[in-house]
């Protein structure tokens, strides 16, 4: 079994991955995490995901031996337990969206380190779509404008969605686009559609879990890939999957396409 621990713990995200570690019977949760002063702190993790008593309290320390820490909370404390488990060499999973540019170079800078595998979406499905739609654009070339749409629940924070964002610099990836100069965030007024650009829509939806559509198209045709989470667990199984990939492995900044495709 693998040793794990489990920032956010109390948390929509991390409930679900104890719930899902317990039952996967994969996991040895040995520390679970949450900010100093939470209100929830000292509560038993099994019982928040409604499992049951488990004997692991949630606290505000890297408490065990974890092997990894999966991470689902915000930039600021996805940081300060990048440092943490820096000091401890503590691979970790991290599928905190929202990074900026300073912090995904500290996340970088850490993972010289220890392994890190960081995905803005945990989902098989999504990650098979972000190499799909990539080659869908270099196939169809730049006759064919791209435009991407995401929904999520009206709680989300941040916008475009951080795939969104993957699935945009993925296909500039793919061809020879810059993301900063492609990327058009919404529009309005009267301006006629730039050549090359890709256009990224954000919809804020009641509970919507998570939706996302890539739009291509010409004058003749449009082509369309999408993908639909019904549910939190889709993230949660990716997660874990990335947990048992990752445990030993040498530092370095890894991928979902890397857990996926074994590209490294």
């Amino acid at each position: 079994m693998i040793k794990i621990a489990i920032s956010g713990a109390a948390g929509r995200m991390g409930r679900r991955i104890v719930a899902l570690a317990i039952e996967s019977e994969r996991f040895d949760i040995v520390s679970a995490l949450e900010g100093s002063g939470h209100e929830l702190i000292g509560k038993d993790a099994g019982e928040l995901a409604g499992v049951g008593t488990f004997g692991v309290p949630v606290t505000a320390e890297l408490r065990g031996e974890p092997e990894v820490l999966i991470d689902f909370s915000q930039p600021e404390a996805t940081l300060e337990w990048v440092g943490r488990c820096r000091k401890r060499d503590v691979g970790m999973v991290v599928g905190t969206t929202g990074l900026t540019e300073s912090q995904l170079s500290e996340l970088a800078d850490a993972a010289s380190e220890i392994p890190i595998v960081h995905a803005a979406n945990m989902s098989m499905g999504v990650n098979l779509l972000l190499r799909v739609a990539a080659e869908v654009a270099k196939a169809l070339g730049e006759d064919y404008d791209v435009e991407i749409s995401e929904t999520h629940h009206r709680f989300k924070k941040d916008a475009p969605s951080g795939t969104a964002i993957a699935l945009a610099r993925a296909i500039c990836e793919a061809t020879g686009r810059d993301y900063g100069e492609a990327a058009t965030l919404g529009r309005g007024g009267k301006h006629p559609r730039k050549p090359g650009e890709i256009g990224m829509h954000a919809l804020r939806l009641g509970d919507t879990v998570g939706e996302h559509q890539v739009h291509f198209g010409n004058l003749g045709e449009t082509v369309t890939l999408a993908h639909s989470a019904h549910t939190r667990d889709t993230f949660v199984s990716g997660a874990l999957r990335a947990a048992r990939w990752v445990a030993g492995r040498k530092p370095g900044l890894y991928s979902m396409q890397d857990v996926l495709f074994g590209t490294r």
